[in-house]
């Protein structure tokens, strides 16, 4: 278990995240870095989550003078196009339809910060996912569910229907669920044994 005296935020409205973190037994508050994450640009996928988990951290951490912020973005990336989240039901067919019978890759950048130090470090974890073919009825129903508005790549694959498109995963599955658990607790007890 990870001992931490001092405040722990998360940077992150993210359920999925929230659930991840008291799995491994952290104690912590959220504090959403309401970063508009539409308006940014980068040249790759790791460059993309990293400098956006690092900014939502930069961002979250104006509040707290001391304190270890933890942060993170997750992204979808199919033939080298970032696919994130959808802004409404029709994006969201358009994406699954876009994934359907194809392997994608899950990228996830997180980045721990002590605001009292400035110490900060960032990561990212990369997950294969394959899916079967899906047909469009099935893609109907469960955007009419509303879940996988909140997703990037528009599915989950932990909590809810869309665990049934995915037909095998090649790296950490809970990256894909928006957290590489084991990268990040790794991480995290070196960042707390350097102090």
């Amino acid at each position: 278990m990870l001992k931490i005296n001092k405040t722990v935020v998360l940077a992150s409205a993210s359920p999925r995240r929230y659930n991840l973190l008291k799995q491994i037994g952290l104690s912590f508050i959220v504090h959403p870095s309401g970063l508009d994450e539409d308006s940014f640009q980068t040249s790759s996928p790791e460059e993309h989550v990293l400098t956006l988990s690092k900014k939502k951290a930069l961002e979250v951490a104006k509040n707290y003078p001391n304190a270890i912020i933890i942060s993170a973005d997750t992204i979808v990336v199919l033939d080298g196009e970032i696919i994130s989240k959808p802004k409404d039901q029709e994006e969201a067919k358009l994406m699954l339809k876009k994934l359907s019978g194809k392997t994608h890759r899950v990228y996830t950048g997180f980045t721990i910060l002590d605001t009292k130090t400035n110490k900060i470090y960032s990561d990212f974890e990369v997950t294969d996912v394959k899916f079967r073919e899906i047909d469009e009825d099935e893609i109907d129903e469960y955007v009419a569910t509303g879940s996988p508005l909140d997703k990037a790549g528009a599915y989950g694959i932990q909590d809810d229907y869309g665990a049934v498109f995915v037909e095998r995963i090649n790296g950490c599955f809970y990256n894909v669920v928006g957290f590489p658990l084991t990268k990040f607790y790794l991480a995290m007890k070196r960042f707390l044994s350097d102090d």
